[in-house]
């Protein structure tokens, strides 16, 4: 049994008439401006399906012919597969998911300490994740920094897929390493057909602001296609920098860079799953810097999710937080940012679990925190339930003026399932608070890790996989670090 779904709610930015604005927009984008594709074999598809393509400028413009008849191939529904099927996650345009976080190079570790990224942490952490009953899309929460850089991805693969079950949301180097993910995949499954049939693990192809597509993108891409590995087509925008400073600019913009990856994937492959995504922020004028937290970033990731939905594709949004340590301003900005994505029906909330510093640090207490958050977050988008049964007349009949509910068989038979039990948000009054230890909630949230870590040890995959599964892993990262020496002697 798959994950139980969650269905998004209408909050809006956008009014229909503003949504079709941006519509004609993105059409006149991409067939009077076109995007820079950096790869020969893409341009030539995209010249052989209609589009006008300058080979010199590597421009590719889109009618809008070819764009609808890549649109009317990419499925609204699909399933991203775990190693075992309650893990699977079933996608639509309307269902609610998580995806944890990304690439953060430091740690704040459980002793305080703001250091670099290990792949300790990174299987940690994993572990740490995997014990969280709201994180649905396992990432790669840190790159590690005390292995070689080159071809890290490689390296990632097994130090996730060993602590965790759940889809791997994965990166990649270049073609090659798609290619090199799906051999890693195949001695978990036991062939390469096993892993096309049900693929563990996607692609995020980071595109680039304004309106490029690198040839590594490019190539991971086209690996994706011929594989049938989902992908996730994302810009990562700064409006006033990357793009136009307004937001509906900025909104134009990724919608045509993200529709023309995703027509080229369907130029290949039609019916392969994509992901419309973004995880963009704002440029903070005052200090030059990235800011995911900033109230103006969700308003975006929300009318973002709006056109994705008008294209009839499910949405990855959200992006980390400002805040530099487990504190207040942490909290405010996750709520926040949490709430909006998931009231304003964005498919997959990005970087929800342990990552803040704009993405740079990843912490074991927030991660628990964070659980929390989206734990209340999802109470507030699950909304009310309206029936005879809940309407309750009976039992006011039942119980009448001046009475009380408590006993009541229908208090007994429902507060489990409707009540919200937090795990670390203190409800006593002071002085219980004060006798049982005074501890805030980084301390709670220190212990609650620690205890996770202690004690959950999952065994997703036997021992003699996961040495296989690490030995091919070092060997496919030294083959790549050796091609690269011998190509610069």
């Amino acid at each position: 049994m798959a994950f139980p779904q969650l269905r998004c709610t209408d909050y809006k930015v956008l009014d229909d008439d503003q949504m079709y604005q941006v519509h004609l927009a993105v059409l006149r984008v991409l067939e009077e401006v076109g995007v820079f594709i950096e790869h020969e074999q893409a341009l030539k598809i995209f010249a052989d399906c209609g589009c006008k393509v300058d080979f010199d400028k590597r421009r590719v413009c889109i009618p809008e012919y070819v764009l609808n008849e890549a649109l009317s191939s990419a499925p609204s529904r699909f399933t991203f597969y775990g190693l075992k099927p309650e893990f699977d996650v079933l996608v639509d345009t309307t269902s609610i998911y998580t995806i944890g976080g990304s690439s953060a190079l430091f740690v704040i570790d459980l002793d305080g300490n703001r250091r670099s990224a290990t792949m300790q942490d990174l299987e940690d952490l994993t572990r740490l994740q995997d014990a969280l009953p709201n994180l649905h899309i396992m990432h790669g929460i840190v790159n590690p920094q005390d292995i070689p850089q080159e071809a890290f991805d490689r390296r990632l693969f097994p130090a996730v897929m060993k602590n965790t079950a759940r889809n791997y949301y994965s990166q990649g180097t270049g073609g090659d390493s798609v290619k090199d993910q799906i051999d890693q995949a195949a001695v978990i499954l036991g062939s390469t057909e096993a892993v096309k049939q049900r693929p563990p693990f996607t692609i995020v192809l980071c595109m680039t602001s304004p309106l490029e597509q690198a040839r590594l993108r490019v190539e991971e891409l086209l690996a994706c296609a011929e594989n049938d590995i989902p992908i996730y087509v994302e810009v990562d925008s700064q409006p006033g920098a990357t793009t136009p400073i307004t937001l509906a600019g900025t909104l134009v913009e990724e919608c045509a860079n993200v529709l023309c990856g995703i027509t080229l994937a369907q130029l290949i492959r039609p019916g392969l799953p994509c992901v419309f995504a973004i995880a963009s922020g704002i440029l903070d004028m005052a200090t030059t810097t990235y800011s995911g937290a900033d109230p103006r970033a969700n308003l975006l990731h929300v009318a973002t999710a709006q056109m994705a939905r008008y294209y009839n594709l499910p949405f990855q949004g959200g992006t980390g937080i400002d805040a530099v340590i487990s504190d207040v301003q942490a909290g405010y900005e996750r709520g926040m940012q949490v709430l909006a994505n998931a009231l304003g029906g964005t498919n997959f909330i990005h970087l929800s679990i342990g990552l803040m510093e704009q993405m740079l640090t990843a912490s074991y207490e927030q991660c628990v925190i964070d659980n929390e958050i989206l734990d209340a977050a999802f109470v507030m988008a699950r909304g009310m339930e309206v029936n005879d049964e809940t309407l309750a007349v009976d039992v006011l009949k039942d119980v009448g003026p001046g009475g009380n509910f408590l006993s009541h068989e229908h208090t007994v038979k429902h507060f489990r399932n409707l009540c919200w039990f937090p795990k670390i948000t203190v409800r006593d009054k002071y002085q219980t608070w004060q006798a049982t230890g005074a501890k805030d909630m980084r301390q709670r949230a220190n212990e609650m890790a620690r205890k996770i870590l202690a004690e959950h040890h999952p065994t997703y995959i036997d021992e003699k996989t996961k040495v296989e599964l690490e030995k091919l892993a070092v060997a496919q990262q030294n083959a790549v670090i050796k091609k690269t020496k011998k190509g610069k002697t």
